[in-house]
Formats: structure tokens, sequence, C-alpha cells
């Protein structure tokens, strides 16, 4: 569910009235063009609806999941796993024969894939898994022609499982693969990603410079589509560039600025570079 559809399904839980909610914070016209998802609003403004419905940020602080299944609850399941970034019962419950039987679609296919190999690689860093599975994800999709997000990220995830194994030659061209036409592609916050691990990506090959552009290219992109998601991730590894240079200025502004974000959206932020 989009940001504006979810407050609107609690302010109606609440039995609260557009009128009564946008008191004293914005117009009642902009609170509705928020909840019909034809306006994001900024930090502030969604600060104080979020208090006004008494309800925390961080609802509001990861992308998009995608459906493993037609039955809801298992993709709520593999949702809140995720959030919780518990990946190690997210393999156990992706790998248990009652979950597998209820994939049935190429889309699910190709959804189940990629999340039983980001588990993989993050409950016990089992790369060859990992990539295995990235694979098949990949070519489950059905696609023809403009690539899909979730195909981008099996795509930019295969790299980095290139990049562990020092595979610069195949890791650039996933990258490049994974970003292709990016720009004229219909926004998903998930695309977010895809900038941060490619900065990441040349980060892990000790390419500094050309990691601290592509992170200020994530953070363009970001803030172009009035996004928070990632922010935090790209000032951290913005503050790992300039510590490993001995930029002790740049690191600290970096790393206030990566606070600010986390405190605000609690956003999880990877720590292990």
């Amino acid at each position: 569910m989009k940001l504006g559809s979810t407050l609107k399904k609690i302010r109606k839980q609440q039995h609260l009235s557009q009128k009564e909610v946008s008191e004293g914070i914005c117009a009642q016209s902009m609170l509705s063009a928020v909840e019909n998802d034809q306006y994001v609003p900024n930090a502030a403004l969604l600060i104080k609806l979020c208090k006004r419905l008494s309800i925390s940020l961080d609802r509001f602080s990861l992308a998009d999941n995608f459906d493993i299944s037609s039955a809801a609850k298992f993709n709520q399941i593999v949702e809140t796993l995720c959030n919780q970034h518990e990946y190690l019962k997210l393999k156990t419950f992706l790998l248990d024969p009652s979950t597998a039987n209820q994939v049935e679609t190429a889309a699910q296919t190709q959804a189940y894939y990629y999340y039983l190999g980001v588990a993989q690689f993050q409950a016990d860093q089992n790369l060859d898994a990992a990539q295995a599975n990235f694979r098949l994800s990949i070519s489950s999709a059905e696609e023809k022609g403009r690539l899909s997000t979730l195909t981008r990220l099996g795509l930019i995830s295969l790299a980095v499982i290139k990049a562990k194994y020092r595979q610069q030659v195949s890791t650039d061209k996933l990258v490049k693969q994974s970003l292709d036409g990016i720009k004229t592609a219909t926004y998903e916050e998930n695309l977010n990603i895809l900038f941060y691990l490619s900065a990441f990506i040349a980060y892990e090959f000790q390419k500094n410079t050309l990691a601290l552009s592509r992170v200020n290219q994530a953070i363009d992109f970001i803030t172009q589509h009035n996004s928070h998601y990632m922010l935090a991730n790209c000032y951290r590894l913005i503050a790992q560039i300039a510590a490993d240079a001995g930029d002790r200025e740049r690191q600290l502004e970096a790393t206030q600025r990566q606070k600010f974000l986390t405190e605000l959206f609690h956003e999880h932020v990877n720590n292990q570079f």
C-alpha cells in the first residue's frame, strides 16, 4: 500500500474526517491529494500527520515488497521477516514445502527466488546458493522490453555476489544492465536500492572516487523523487569513504546526516561493509 493510501486507511480506522486531521497542519485539499497519492508530503508535513494519527514513521521507512503467493498471509510473513531483517527465519520459511507449494505464477516464482537469494546471502553468506537463486529469479521474468524493478534488483544483487568473488568484468556488466533505461522507468522506491548498491560495489573494489560519484547520483535520484528510502544508507557509505580517506570533516558531516535520517525515518543502516 502506498503512503497516501496508508494514511487514508488509518484515518478512517480512527473515524476521523479529513478536516479533523488536517486542521492546523495543512489545507484539507492538500491532505486529500496526499491520500490519493497525487502529492508526496515533505518530511515536516509527514511527521505532523503521523503525530496527529498517532502512528510511527517506521510504517513508511521500507519500500514495497513483492508477492510470492496469491495467499495474503504468506506475503505478509515475508514482508514482516524482511522488514525485521530476520533472514534466517525468512530462509527457513521459504524452504518449507508448504510455502513453496503456494508459489503459482511466474511473477511469484521470480519473487520467491529473489527473496531466497537474499535470505541465503544475509543469513549465512552462502554465495553459491544465493547466486543460483538470483539467476533463477532473473530467468523467471516474463517482461518483454523494459526491465521490471524486481528483475533489476535480481541483476544488481547478482552483481554484489560477483563483486564478492572479485569478478570485476561480470560485475560491471550486471551493474550496467540493472541501471539500463532506469531514468525513463516508472518510479518505484525499490529503484533507490540500485543506485546505492552500484556505489557499494565500487567501494568493494576500492574505487572510492567512483563510489562517491555513484552515491551522490543515488542521493540526487532519491531526492528528485521526493523519497527518503536508502538516504541514511547513502550517507553512511559517504562517511565510510571519508573515513578511509582520512577526511574527518566530511566523515562527521555525513555521519550527522545519517543519524538524523535514521532517527527520523527509522531506516535500517548497514554498518557491515
